[in-house]
């Protein structure tokens, strides 16, 4: 079967469809699961959110798009570690901390996307290797302050002042990026 015939299926609300899915991704979405919650939960924690994942996606059967559901699933997977990790520990991140822009359908979309990733790929690897390893930690692997502090041998506290500064610096780095763009449109 085809993720297209899977999908095709899960829509109809063919369990055949959904048993697809979990076979294909539940290691995809049980690494993702895992790179975020860490030592912070346990194992059996972990396998239950991945259950509510497939459950998500089988509640929310008409939302993914054809040849995006691993991408969808990711975000699922995410999204349901990060709240599991707010409730257990009470800390509560801010929106700008928590937001995911997924791409508009088609190839402008994935072309704008593709640009994106680039651009703030670049802007991360402008920090100096200390500040990049901990952005990369929180904010793609979803480490708290805590443990990033606990794995390098900072404070939390220090490891919120780093992220502080960081997004400092690639704020100047937008800033400094879209006005050297728009001196190069006008010349």
């Amino acid at each position: 079967m085809t993720e297209q015939q899977a999908l095709t299926r899960l829509r109809e609300k063919d369990p055949a469809g959904l048993d697809w899915f979990i076979r294909r991704y539940t290691p995809y979405v049980g690494t993702v699961i895992w790179n975020v919650i860490g030592r912070a939960m346990t194992r059996q924690d972990a396998e239950e959110l991945c259950s509510d994942v497939f459950l998500a996606l089988w509640q929310n059967r008409e939302k993914p798009l054809p040849g995006k559901v691993k991408s969808y699933l990711g975000v699922i997977a995410r999204r349901k570690a990060v709240n599991a990790l707010r409730e257990r520990s009470g800390v509560e991140l801010g929106t700008e901390e928590d937001m995911l822009v997924l791409p508009a359908a088609g190839p402008e979309g994935t072309v704008e996307a593709r640009e994106l990733a680039r651009q703030v790929k670049a802007a991360v690897e402008s920090l100096d290797p200390a500040d990049r390893e901990i952005f990369v930690r929180f904010y793609y692997y979803c480490q708290t302050a805590a443990r990033i502090g606990e794995e390098t041998g900072l404070t939390p506290a220090a490891v919120r002042k780093r992220l502080e500064r960081g997004r400092e610096k690639l704020r100047a780095y937008f800033q400094d990026k879209e006005e050297n763009d728009a001196v190069s449109d006008f010349l």
